[in-house]
């Protein structure tokens, strides 16, 4: 039975609450510590990682390098995925979260209704399995890696992303959560954050140069697979094993 409720358009509703964020098995990287407690309020998250066939018509054009209108979208900045969330709310009646300021830094309205890119916190609380479900788990769904390759694809499958929703989901309902392609985060990616990260919905550094991402990708072993992982890129950067997976606040 999963502990949620879906709405349309394949998005599942994640009651928030409060977990345990980081590395809870010493086994990661420096940046991963300390374990810290966070509390982050209710979302919506889609439960595939966005596809071709809906980022095409929405941008009029398909980065990716991996055809396939069911496989993920990759090969896109992560400007394009801040555009693309802004123009799918406007054509679906929503508010944008995102504004472009005038000295070129960007800002993110989390109290509005539109679509919009997870924060780590919420990112790595949906891959645990929210509220329900923050078992101490090293992998999305499992802890050992024997187990993982039915969750995930990785560990260089075959050389190709695969259409979304073939592996099993999460508690929640999530697919490829883990594995097939990394995932932009809306965060700021600084390796010293944790500890003086706010408990409350946080939202990453005010500044950086790289952007952060999480799941990991069909090139990486189970380590980078790791619910606790953080990895990182500059937002104007491409690579075929990085997409996106919308959310939506749930805001009244």
């Amino acid at each position: 039975v999963l502990n949620n409720q879906v709405i349309n358009d394949g998005f599942i509703f994640v009651e928030g609450g409060q977990f345990q964020m980081g590395d809870r098995y010493n086994e990661g990287v420096w940046d991963e510590l300390p374990v810290h407690d966070v509390t982050v309020n209710s979302f919506y998250i889609s439960k595939y990682e966005l596809t071709q066939d809906e980022y095409e018509p929405v941008m009029e054009e398909n980065p990716s390098h991996y055809l396939g209108e069911n496989r993920p979208v990759e090969s896109l900045t992560w400007y394009e995925a801040i555009e693309y969330c802004n123009k799918l709310s406007e054509m679906e009646g929503l508010e944008v979260c995102y504004t472009f300021n005038s000295d070129s830094t960007i800002s993110c309205d989390f109290t509005k209704n539109g679509y919009r890119l997870p924060t780590e916190a919420e990112w790595e609380y949906a891959a645990r399995g929210g509220v329900h479900h923050t078992d101490n788990f090293r992998y999305v769904g499992c802890n050992e890696e024997s187990e993982l390759g039915n969750y995930a694809w990785f560990g260089n499958w075959m050389d190709s992303t695969h259409d979304v929703g073939e592996k099993l989901p999460n508690q929640l309902g999530i697919y490829d959560i883990n594995g097939n392609v990394w995932e932009w985060c809306w965060d700021f990616y600084d390796p010293d954050y944790y500890p003086s990260s706010p408990e409350n919905n946080p939202s990453g550094p005010s500044t950086g140069n790289t952007m952060s991402i999480r799941g990991g990708g069909i090139q990486d072993l189970a380590f980078g697979c790791r619910v606790a992982c953080r990895n990182s890129m500059p937002p104007k950067e491409r690579f075929d094993t990085l997409g996106v997976r919308i959310v939506r606040s749930a805001v009244q």
